[in-house]
Parts: structure tokens; C-alpha cells; sequence
């Protein structure tokens, strides 16, 4: 088991190479903040590092998209996004006073940290898993403990059933791919009816099973999710959570303190298109999860050992190959994937499903390198 302070000691800021101002507040001098994914602009580049969906929003978001970009925009949007809300209870079959919506699932899940998650005993989560997680405890004073993954890179819902002030888990894990069964987070949520567990869906609809179902059971569970992966809206910003009405209002709260606007009419009207164009969405899923095992498929030819995943990427090591050095190989024939230069993990490269064409440029690009 990792223990690791909430409060890591003071030095250059990484991202941007600059020394300490004496106008920074003690919190911003103590924060390492989260590095998002590279976006560079290389010619003729095939960007497999973010876990962008490759298929464009559905035609009938974007219609209404460009309908609400009118005179109106002049007006403050919905602070309460109540016709959004409606659509997500409607298509996850639960009230609007059980969904929660924000600016990205990012944004959620900074809310639920301040409003669920902070309590005497540590929040729990993987020791690889989201970056953004130690950030947010970092930011908020939350102190925490990271359990190491098992030999297959497998959370053990048994390593959880301990004291523990509050639990996330990312279902698929970011960035192995990995998932747990829905019957696991089940036995959990019973093992821990008295913390609040938050489940971080992200790339849940690429192959794994929910667990909105289990919320009326268990008063505990909040379950976050974004639009930005298989709805291909990374550039509208729209993520929400479902849970029971008191974790709700309790993100309500922390967004009335902080933002009362955070989803413009553009983006509210956006999700609500793409949310009633299910056949779009199904088809484009399907697309995803298919070229997603063609992938697996040519990796594995190549020698790699995959991960059994169930998100828009893929998590691979190659025997022969250090990841660094692949990841940079890949760059200069203009192939962008995703290194993390972490214990257990250096070697492996995450990479996002793409089109059929990027994919055979990614596996034409291995093949010259290996």
C-alpha cells in the first residue's frame, strides 16, 4: 500500500518551468497540476493520445448546435440545464432531481470531491489510475491511500472492504482499459453501505456495464460519466453524475459556490440532440468496439501484450521495446500516443482507437520500428 501526503513539498512548477511568485497563496505553491494530453500541431498527424472518439458528433447535435448559436446568446443559459436533466433521467430511466450536470465530467468530479469525498479517514483508489485524483486531493486537503492493482492490472474490490472515509473507482480503469464486472461494485457497495463510493464511467458505454442501475438501491453510490468519449462532444464540455437526491444536492451546493452557469445553451442543447439520436450513437459505439478489436488483433501479430480493454484505447507493452522509446519513434513518423513515465507502467503505451486509416498507419508505423 502507497500512503501518500496531501501536501507534497514546494518546488518548481513542472508544467511551465517558472520559480515560485511571492503573490502564489501557500495552496497554489503546494499543487502539481494534472498535464492533459498533448495537442500539437504536426502535419499530417494521426492523434491517438487523447482518447478523442474518431467519429464526429451526431448530425442532429450539431444542427442543434448551430440553431442555438443565435441572438439568444446574449441571455444567461438554464443555471439548472432542467431540459438536459429531464433528457439524462429519461434515457437512464431516473428522476431529473437525481442527475447532476457540469462542465465536463472533470468539473463533476471536482465537486464530488469537495462534497463527498472529504472525510477523516482517506478516500481510496488505484495506485494507476486517473492522474487527475491525487491532483484534486492535493487541491482540496483530502488525504488519501492508493492500492496497488493486481498482476493483470485488475482492481480487487476485496482490498477496498477496509476503513476508508470514501472510495473511487474509475470503471473502465484509465489507463489500463480494465473493468469490473457490475456484480463487483454490487458486493462492494454492500460491504461499504456507510462511505460514499463514486464511480467514474467515462468510458463505461465501449464494452463495460454500468452501475446507474444499483443507484436505488444503495444511497451511497454516485456515478459519473461524460459526454466527451462516445458521444464525440470533447469540445462542448458536458459531464454529469446520477445518484440519490442528497448526493445531488450536495454537488448543487459546491457548483452555486462556485458556478452557477457552468453549461452554456449551446452545450445544453448539443447533449440533448445527441442523447435522443440513439441510432447515431449505437452505430458509431459499434464502429469504435470493432475497430477496437481489430487493433487488439494486429498489436498482439506484432508481439505485444494487450490488455483485455473495455474503453476507446488500448493499454500494450511490447517485450523487446521500452515505451519511451516507442511513444518517440511513433512521433516522428507523426503518430501520437500516450507514455506515462510511472513505476509498472513505463513501458506500456496507451493508445486510442482510431479510423481504419489511422489504425493502419499505427500498425504500419510499428512495423517498421519493431
Amino acid at each position: 500500500m502507497l500512503r501518500i501526503d496531501p501536501a507534497p513539498g514546494r518546488g518548481r512548477n513542472s508544467r511551465h518551468g517558472v520559480k515560485m511568485s511571492r503573490y502564489w497563496s501557500a495552496l497554489v505553491r503546494d499543487l502539481k497540476p494534472y498535464v492533459p494530453g498533448e495537442q500539437p500541431r504536426i502535419a499530417d498527424l494521426v492523434k491517438l493520445n487523447t482518447n478523442e472518439n474518431p467519429y464526429g458528433p451526431s448530425p442532429r447535435a450539431m444542427a442543434a448546435i448551430a440553431a442555438e448559436a443565435s441572438e439568444t446568446l446574449r441571455l444567461y443559459p438554464d443555471p439548472e440545464a432542467t431540459a438536459l436533466r429531464e433528457a439524462l433521467a429519461r434515457y437512464h430511466g431516473v428522476e431529473p432531481g437525481q442527475v447532476f450536470v457540469g462542465n465536463g465530467s472533470d468539473e463533476v468530479l471536482a465537486h464530488a470531491f469537495a462534497a463527498l469525498l472529504k472525510h477523516d479517514r482517506p478516500l481510496l483508489f488505484p495506485d494507476i489510475t486517473y492522474s487527475f485524483y491525487p491532483v484534486y486531493c492535493r487541491l482540496f486537503g483530502i488525504a488519501f491511500e492508493t492500492l496497488p492493482l493486481d498482476e493483470a492490472f485488475a482492481v480487487r474490490r476485496s482490498d477496498y472492504e477496509r476503513p476508508a472515509g470514501a472510495i473511487i473507482l474509475p470503471n473502465p480503469n484509465a489507463p489500463t482499459g480494465v473493468a469490473l464486472p457490475r456484480s463487483e461494485i454490487e458486493a462492494l457497495l454492500k460491504a461499504q453501505p456507510d462511505v460514499p463510493v463514486v464511480i467514474d464511467e467515462a468510458y463505461v458505454d465501449f464494452g463495460a456495464e454500468s452501475a446507474i442501475p444499483l443507484v436505488a438501491a444503495h444511497p451511497n453510490l454516485l456515478v459519473v460519466r461524460t459526454m466527451s468519449k462516445s458521444r464525440a462532444l470533447a469540445g462542448l464540455r458536458v459531464g454529469y453524475a446520477i445518484g440519490g437526491a442528497e448526493l445531488i444536492e450536495a454537488l448543487v451546493r459546491v457548483k452555486d459556490s462556485f458556478n452557477s452557469y457552468p453549461l452554456g445553451r449551446t452545450a445544453q442543447a448539443g447533449a440533448i440532440a445527441s442523447i435522443e439520436d440513439e441510432a447515431y450513437f449505437q452505430d458509431r459505439r459499434s464502429a469504435v468496439i470493432a475497430s477496437r478489436g481489430r487493433m487488439e488483433r494486429e498489436l498482439a501479430r506484432l508481439g505485444f501484450e494487450v490488455l483485455p480493454s473495455a474503453a476507446n484505447f488500448v493499454f500494450a507493452r511490447h517485450p523487446d521495446h521500452q515505451g519511451a522509446a516507442l511513444a518517440q519513434a511513433l512521433r516522428e513518423r507523426a503518430v501520437l500516443v500516450r507514455h506515462f513515465a510511472a513505476p509498472r507502467i513505463s513501458d506500456h503505451l496507451r493508445i486510442t482507437v482510431g479510423t481504419d486509416q489511422q489504425i493502419d498507419r499505427l500498425i504500419g508505423a510499428l512495423s517498421e520500428i519493431i
